[in-house]
């Protein structure tokens, strides 16, 4: 019973933490409840997350205020066609010692910060995105042999402008797969395009205060990680991470026709992680199934290949997922 009433109290410091959260980021960033409650999730769950929206819709501020709210470093990196690992990994240095002479210093990048916004991610090279991708999945950047832990907790938050496509390096699906999820940002309502000029061009504007610290965030991963799945609902996300894959006896005939390749296991761990934060956020140490289909679409949207077929149709992923979603009881 001591047990049981401990268990609830954790639970509920989780719910009350995670809404303040959302009131600290909130003060700053108008609407996008969604993608607010998503990236949330996400570093909750420990992962990263690409956000894909037209400009000027908050991402740089949510990822910012963010940042702030739990007492975060903020990094941002500006990816461009000539931008070099180098430039984002740091680089060794000769610096001049009094006593040892001359002797190579190594100097931190930009991905040295526990909340890294990787801003326009697909307009650098591939050899750029290489270095990003060993942060991402390692937690390391390698230079000249000599591998050097990044900081904890850390986050990749990369954006994508699905307007300007001309010169862009499309990601490859081993990078799009590390990301935890795929976020759309929409375009804001008419409200809330009201509240935003009210509040970006008066006299004051909104100040995000810390409403978490580093150590509360990593009780709270840890919390997740406890949360219990029962079998029936990890199979659950099996069977819908299995259904994406067009020779599957259970994929729908959308997948049969118009996808290549099917999710990946880690699209089957992002399901159950960001369920997990799901349940936690409704006041439950267990899963349900509904916490598992909820989080399908941004889990699972950037990880199914479509054929030639189903991108000359014109079809987005979504749909494509909608319609495992409708075909798995």
């Amino acid at each position: 019973m001591a047990d049981a009433a401990a268990l609830a109290r954790e639970v509920q410091g989780f719910v009350d933490g995670c809404a303040a959260l959302e009131r600290a980021v909130a003060r700053a960033v108008v609407g996008q409840r969604e993608t607010v409650d998503h990236v949330i999730t996400a570093l909750l769950a420990g992962g990263h997350v690409l956000l894909e929206g037209a400009p000027g819709l908050g991402k740089t501020l949510l990822v910012r205020s963010l940042a702030e709210a739990v007492d975060l470093s903020f990094s941002r990196v500006q990816f461009t066609p000539d931008l070099m690992p180098a430039d984002i990994t740091g680089t060794n240095i000769v610096v001049d010692d009094p006593k040892a002479g001359r002797a190579f210093r190594f100097s931190p990048g930009p991905l040295f910060a526990n909340l890294v916004l990787a801003d326009e991610i697909n307009r650098t090279t591939p050899k750029t995105q290489s270095a990003l991708l060993e942060a991402m999945q390692e937690g390391i950047v390698t230079v000249s042999g000599t591998s050097h832990p990044l900081p904890e907790p850390f986050m990749v938050l990369a954006t994508q402008n699905p307007i300007d496509m001309e010169g862009t390096y499309p990601l490859p699906e081993a990078q799009l797969d590390r990301f935890l999820m795929k976020v759309m940002v929409p375009f804001p309502t008419a409200a809330e395009l009201a509240s935003v000029i009210d509040l970006t061009t008066g006299a004051s504007s909104g100040r995000v205060e810390k409403a978490l610290t580093k150590e509360t965030l990593r009780a709270y991963r840890a919390l997740v990680r406890d949360v219990v799945l029962a079998p029936n609902v990890r199979d659950l996300a099996v069977k819908i991470t299995l259904a994406t894959h067009p020779t599957d006896p259970a994929a729908p005939q959308g997948v049969r026709k118009y996808v290549r390749h099917g999710a990946s296991p880690r699209g089957a761990q992002a399901l159950v992680a960001c369920a997990k934060v799901r349940a936690l956020r409704a006041g439950r140490a267990h899963v349900e199934s509904a916490d598992v289909k909820a989080m399908a679409l941004p889990a699972l949207r950037h990880r199914l290949i479509l054929n030639f077929e189903g991108e000359a149709e014109g079809l987005s992923t979504d749909r494509i997922v909608s319609e495992v979603l409708a075909a798995t009881v």
